[in-house]
């Protein structure tokens, strides 16, 4: 079974933009959700979808393949479902189940 990786991460944040790349204990935040679910041996691809550029290559430096989210889908009352259903579309590799990752929640293990 192939299981792939998509952590959703949004750039227009009201509390604090770009929350997903700010410092965290040294690294970006959302480098943790990344190196946690690279690190899980039933997990063979992560993607982050995001509606920013610079969250996107932060992800790209730490392993992540990216995709970019559409505006329509990026808002502050737009779903998380929203945001996987549009990167599941997008995926260009034959998969069986996906794991939801949420880079604001990076205190986790593999």
């Amino acid at each position: 079974m192939k299981t792939i990786c998509i952590i959703p991460a949004r750039g227009g944040s009201k509390g604090i933009p770009k929350k997903n790349i700010i410092d965290f204990n040294g690294q970006p935040l959302i480098s943790y959700s990344i190196n946690q679910a690279l690190a899980c041996d039933s997990i063979s691809s992560v993607y982050v979808t995001s509606d920013c550029e610079n969250i996107l290559e932060v992800s790209q430096n730490y392993g992540a393949k990216t995709i970019l989210r559409p505006s329509e889908i990026s808002s502050d009352i737009s779903s998380s479902e929203e945001a996987l259903i549009h990167a599941i579309l997008k995926v260009k590799e034959n998969f069986d189940s996906v794991v939801f990752l949420q880079a604001t929640s990076p205190i986790r293990t593999p």
